[in-house]
């Protein structure tokens, strides 16, 4: 794909999500895209949104889990940059009028204390690098029509990026296990799911370090106090005006978030 066609399609996203509105999907529209167009696309996005005043402060990896790969129909984890006009923190209530259809999934956020840059890293090295992990919610949200998405789509979409909520219970990753700490997830005060840290890629950890190496092969490093978001470890929720979500990982607390209003779509 050519580099005009690339701008044009960044620019779409990007003037979609200040709009709050959806858009065709793109891979209907260019039915040759590549995985690698659509991360050039993503960038283009990105880079108006950092144009437009924002920063970057993290990443995520997205589709790591089965629930999360089946209701997206993507077989393969994929990665967006987080920015600070994404940021929530646990008592805020997210105004579903920012956002065009969005959803909600709860996992592992890591926050880091050394940069970490593959390719060559391992599981043990996120653990070193990470300063402490925290239960949060990530709200993802698609500018692609009734969610109609393809792998193409949600790539240059940001990984489906909105926003996100970081819990307040810090805890060391090196006196958790976090591939076998249990998470409940509850709306509205019942029981929507259960899930645990192996069903993110064995463990929160090896999808951290896939995308460290991911990466590390195009030359974009971890940073010291960035958020890896490590990937869902429940089904995806949809929410609406007076919902309350509640994620709790055993041995480490929990975190919870409002919402109000209501979407654009």
């Amino acid at each position: 794909m050519d580099n005009n066609k690339i701008e044009q399609y960044g620019d779409e996203l990007y003037e979609a999500f200040v709009a709050r509105r959806a858009v065709p999907p793109l891979l209907s529209r260019e039915p040759e895209i590549t995985i690698e167009d659509a991360y050039r696309i993503q960038q283009r996005f990105v880079a108006r949104r950092l144009e437009a005043g924002e920063t970057v402060v993290g990443k995520k990896i997205g589709a790591t889990s089965k629930p999360v790969q089946d209701f997206l129909g993507v077989y393969q984890p994929d990665f967006g940059i987080l920015t600070s006009g994404m940021v929530y923190q646990e008592g805020d209530t997210i105004d579903l009028g920012e956002l065009i259809q969005p959803k909600a999934e709860a996992e592992l956020a890591f926050v880091l204390k050394h940069d970490l840059k593959g390719p060559g890293i391992t599981a043990m090295d996120v653990i070193r690098a990470t300063d402490y992990v925290l239960p949060c919610f990530e709200i993802v949200d698609s500018r692609i029509t009734d969610w109609q998405i393809k792998i193409q789509d949600t790539v240059a979409d940001n990984a489906s990026c909105g926003v996100y909520v970081l819990g307040k219970t810090k805890g060391d990753p090196r006196k958790l296990d976090l591939s076998l700490a249990g998470m409940v997830l509850e709306k509205n005060g019942e029981l929507f799911s259960t899930g645990v840290g192996a069903a993110v890629q064995g463990s929160p950890a090896n999808a951290v370090a896939w995308l460290a190496n991911t990466l590390g092969e195009l030359g974009i490093p971890f940073k010291a106090g960035e958020v890896i978001l490590s990937g869902s470890q429940s089904a995806l929720v949809p929410v609406v005006d007076g919902d309350e979500l509640v994620c709790t990982v055993g041995g480490l607390g929990s975190c919870r978030v409002k919402f109000s209003g209501r979407s654009a779509a």
